[in-house]
Order: C-alpha cells, then structure tokens, then sequence
C-alpha cells in the first residue's frame, strides 16, 4: 500500500491559484468550462482533506466572490509570484 502523501499547506494558510480555474459542474448556476477564478488570485485554505482515489492531499480554497474549490498542491501555491516590470524580475 502507497502511504498518502503528506499535506504541504494548512488550514487558514493564504495561498494563491497556480492557474485559472474552470466550472466542473461543482457550480450549476454557472455555465460549464466558466472561468470561476483566474490565475494568481489570493484565496484561504478553509479545509484539508485526502483524496482517496489518488491518494492526495486535497484542499477546498475559499476564493473572493464565495468561490469554494477543492485544489491539488499543483493547482495552488503559497507565495505570490513575482511580476516583471520592463523585462525585470
């Protein structure tokens, strides 16, 4: 048996989407595919769950608007990126 992985973020922490994220049914007031919060959006970690299938920490993130989605470690990530201002990091 694979042991899960263990979470990397926690509960409360701020963390910010890694990419946009899309509509999977999870909200049917809006259209399929509907950009619900684009890439480098602040958002909260409201809870921390497993993933049984793929044995995965999974985390709802709350999102400004009330968006409440469930993220992979992939999808999110803990500091804001850095910009680039005139070809400077």
């Amino acid at each position: 048996m694979i042991e899960p992985r263990t979470a990397i973020y926690q509960w409360g922490q701020k963390v910010y989407a890694e990419a946009d994220l899309f509509n999977d049914g999870s909200y049917p007031d809006h259209p399929p595919d509907a950009l619900l919060v684009a890439a480098g959006t602040e958002g909260e970690i409201v809870q921390v769950g497993h993933h049984e299938e793929a044995n995965l920490p999974i985390y709802l993130v709350e999102f400004p608007g009330g968006y409440v989605i469930g993220c992979f470690e992939e999808e999110i990530h803990a500091e804001q990126q850095a910009g680039t201002i005139a070809g400077i990091l």
